[in-house]
């Protein structure tokens, strides 16, 4: 007995670990965020961009701790469409195969996530405090009431939705509050002519976005291969190994066939295509890393780095201005993943897929709309002409990221 119970012990010290190095992965994909939309944004809304990224990983391990985590998890006892809601985080249960509090850690990253998915979208034309005020109720009410209905034992699991890591909880979800900012919010002046010419906005750092793009498929592997759960025995661990093939695998054939559109396209390598290329693999490939063969994981991510090219020109010819391509890479990308899911899981139906993407982007997208459209008609959300003009740094932060190079053309 006494051999079973520090089998049992190692065991949950390795899972409580596993958990905890997975959350950390994550947890520094909010670095590769802040470092990706610092490099596609001029510099003149540089420190804008990162107060935003540092602010709202925040504001999103405070909400969740405090609201977020019990609506999602807490006394929930499951096939609901109304979570409860408990006490802070909860009481560890007798059988459990790691501490609660790795697990709230590990969860609370995959919140920030979503709402780093936002911060790109409405780069340089938001008002600071109603970004930070919206990722409150995001992070608090939003993402929790979709991941209860998922991840949470709500209806949608008992429908037999699947999405492994986060394709549409996560991704889709964030890109879908992103949508509804940017309807209400408008173009960036000068984006979109009045004869219909669409004018390139470069971004100011092109290395820094290529970093924060490494930065993000790193962390991925904390992503996809946390969602596992475990490791600590051959089964478990076998999967991890998986979910990190497919995952790199993904990836890497998204940022080839972006670099092949572009090519086929325009005649030339275009870099924040091929960086949105490889992370359109990484969410598509979220909804399920370990059902598909590797070279299955190959064919996600190809075909998601032609359809995030596409859907990028497709949201600038509707005039949706989305400086990072932030709603094509998590949106488009994010819904195309759990739409492929039954072809290598047996376990999820085309019906349950369709049925969770509709829910989760409705919620997000219709109480995100009606949040932006309260704080448009109180505070605002954008800034004037003049001051976009002169930067999103100097009217909102009082520092230049650049001093001696800053430019508000």
């Amino acid at each position: 007995m006494e051999l079973v119970n520090t089998v049992t012990e190692l065991r949950y010290a390795l899972d409580t670990f596993f958990f905890l190095l997975s959350g950390a992965l994550v947890m520094w994909m909010a670095a590769g965020f802040a470092m990706l939309e610092a490099g596609l944004v001029r510099s003149k809304n540089t420190t804008e961009i990162l107060t935003k990224n540092i602010c709202l990983y925040a504001i999103a391990c405070t909400m969740y701790l405090l609201v977020g985590y019990n609506i999602m998890y807490v006394d929930n006892s499951g096939g609901g469409f109304v979570p409860s809601f408990g006490t802070l985080i909860g009481t560890q249960g007798a059988d459990a195969d790691h501490s609660l509090e790795s697990d709230f850690f590990f969860q609370v990253v995959f919140v920030a996530t979503a709402m780093s998915v936002v911060s790109g979208a409405v780069a340089e034309r938001m008002k600071l405090w109603a970004f930070l005020v919206f990722s409150v109720v995001l992070t608090a009410v939003i993402y929790p009431v979709e991941g209860y209905w998922t991840w949470g034992g709500g209806f949608l699991s008992e429908a037999g939705f699947s999405d492994f890591a986060g394709s549409g909880i996560v991704h889709m979800a964030g890109a879908a509050a992103a949508l509804a900012g940017v309807l209400l919010l408008g173009a960036r002046k000068g984006k979109y002519s009045k004869n219909g010419k669409i004018n390139p906005i470069p971004g100011s750092n092109l290395p820094l976005a290529t970093l924060g793009t490494f930065i993000l498929w790193f962390g991925w592997f904390g992503f996809n291969g946390g969602s596992q759960l475990m490791v600590s025995d051959f089964e478990n661990a076998t999967a991890v190994g998986q979910i990190f093939l497919n995952t790199n695998a993904a990836a890497a054939a998204g940022a080839i066939a972006a670099l092949l559109v572009c090519k086929t396209l325009w005649g030339k390598a275009d870099l924040t295509m091929v960086l949105n290329g490889a992370l359109a693999g990484l969410v598509a490939i979220t909804a399920d890393p370990l059902s598909p063969s590797p070279v299955a994981a190959l064919i996600i991510g190809a075909v998601s780095g032609v359809i995030v090219v596409f859907s990028i020109i497709g949201l600038d010819k509707v005039k949706v201005d989305d400086p990072v391509g932030a709603i094509s890479v998590h949106g488009v990308c994010g819904f195309f993943g759990l739409m492929v899911v039954p072809l290598s899981n047996t376990g999820a139906t085309f019906g349950a897929q369709l049925l969770g993407a509709a829910v989760i982007f409705a919620w997000v997208f219709a109480a995100s709309f009606l949040v932006w459209l309260v704080l448009k008609n109180t505070m605002g959300i954008r800034v004037t002409e003049e001051e976009e003009m002169s930067g999103m740094d100097l009217h909102d932060c009082g520092i230049d990221a650049y001093p001696e190079f800053v430019s508000v053309k």
